[in-house]
């Protein structure tokens, strides 16, 4: 192997379906061998019979649907505002000077802390589960959007400035589009802090969502509904990963030529 040089695709692909196979492997061996309690985990077979139960007899499919609505709604509110308030942070030092305070002091507050307040406020109701995924979301998306705008080039603005554009031009024209690939790409990789924040919301006066089922699966000891809500959370993210870079892709192929 040599440092930094690409591999081709199918390469990738078989090299990642070899991982989830051989995390198979040593879990099956894990359980089916007795090294490990089925109290305390469950086998590979045991978690799908599980997780057929869930979609076949509790109407899984309806929970699985509740938590994506609140991972999308906290994450797309959070958005809207987060990412232009990050442009004008980066764009402008005085607007930065003002707010970089503030949300650098709030994105050490963990959502989780907020939980018993916003019930407070907002009961236990949807509303509650939206704010926690947008307080986790808004505060790093804001100041991560506010560095890669704060870090254009320098020489690209100049050369701009010599062609005789104007404030609003540089805004427009180089700076927006030099950043928006990585603006995309955080915001994917904020996508995922979103779901730890839905399930967290879910644990608690919730009576519906992946995060529900996994409560009440943990009361039973049924650790093959724990695994399967848990892989059913990965799979979704990672269907969304791959969304999302394929939509980054299309909408800005410069970024390939960086």
């Amino acid at each position: 192997m040599t440092p930094l040089k690409p591999i081709a695709p199918i390469r990738r692909i078989t090299l990642g379906i070899l991982f989830f196979v051989v995390f198979v492997a040593i879990w099956a061996a894990a359980t089916f061998g007795g090294l490990v309690s089925k109290v305390f985990l469950a086998d590979p077979l045991t978690m799908v019979r599980e997780g057929i139960s869930l979609f076949v007899e509790q109407g899984f499919i309806k929970d699985i649907g509740i938590t994506v609505w609140r991972v999308v709604g906290g994450f797309v509110l959070a958005a809207v505002l987060a990412v232009p308030l990050g442009i004008a942070m980066g764009t402008y030092r005085p607007v930065g000077a003002f707010f970089e305070p503030f949300v650098s002091f709030a994105r050490y507050l963990p959502a989780s802390a907020f939980i018993p307040l916003l019930i407070l406020w907002a009961g236990i109701g949807e509303l509650q589960k939206l704010l926690v995924i947008f307080i986790g979301s808004f505060f790093q998306l804001v100041l991560m959007v506010a560095v890669i705008v704060g870090n254009a080039r320098t020489d690209l603005v100049e050369a701009a400035y010599t062609l005789g554009a104007k404030d609003a031009g540089i805004v427009r024209r180089v700076l927006l589009p030099g950043a928006a690939p990585d603006i995309a790409e955080t915001l994917r990789l904020v996508l995922g802090w979103a779901w730890t924040y839905v399930i967290v919301a879910e644990l608690i006066g919730s009576s519906s969502g992946i995060g529900h089922m996994i409560t009440d699966s943990q009361a039973l000891l049924n650790t093959g509904q724990i695994i399967f809500g848990i892989i059913v959370i990965g799979v979704i993210g990672l269907v969304s990963d791959f969304c999302f870079k394929a939509a980054n892709q299309k909408l800005f192929p410069w970024a390939l030529l960086r």
